[in-house]
């Protein structure tokens, strides 16, 4: 076999399995999140909720760029999220016509509960690979946020804000599970 032709088997080969690992952490991140103590919101209700946990105090239309939604659409979902009590909106410190959003304490603790239990799932799996499969799956991931110009700055590998993780993975070794 040409070295070009094994090496695009290769690539074809780690995304099909790139692609079932997606399709198994949705079905994790669904049950983690049917588990939850509250109400559990939608997918689209839990977009807000991230972004509002990286981004405090953002207005409607920059949420609105960053979802790719209409500005109806995205006033609905924080009504939703305010209802829940997850969202809080307040007037802006710098403009009277704008409209912060903020994650109220029970929205933060909404997400805390379900990095937790999803964390917790993932642990469990990580736990039954050997160390040198799970430094392997840390660097591996760290190259693909890498390719894909994922900003870690903003969010850590585990796809959690900085100041919700603890420790950093990016070294190619990960900490034993």
């Amino acid at each position: 076999m040409r070295p070009e032709a094994a090496t695009q088997e290769n690539r074809a080969a780690a995304a099909r399995v790139a692609g079932e690992v997606i399709e198994l952490l949705e079905v994790m991140w669904h049950k983690g999140r049917d588990l939850a103590p509250t109400a559990p919101v939608s997918v689209s209700q839990l977009r807000v909720l991230y972004i509002l946990d990286r981004e405090d105090g953002i207005n409607l239309r920059t949420l609105g760029e960053e979802l790719g939604a209409a500005p109806s659409s995205v006033s609905r979902l924080c009504d939703r999220l305010q209802a829940l009590g997850y969202v809080e909106r307040a007037a802006s410190r710098s403009s009277r016509r704008e409209v912060e959003l903020r994650l109220t304490p029970p929205g933060t603790r909404y997400l805390g509960e379900l990095r937790a239990r999803r964390q917790s799932a993932l642990l469990e799996i990580l736990e039954r690979m050997p160390q040198a499969d799970r430094d392997a799956l840390a660097r591996g991931l760290g190259g693909f946020l890498d390719a894909a110009d994922w900003d870690a700055a903003d969010w850590g590998e585990e796809g959690q804000p900085e100041s919700s993780r603890e420790g950093p993975v990016r070294d190619g070794t990960a900490d034993s599970a």
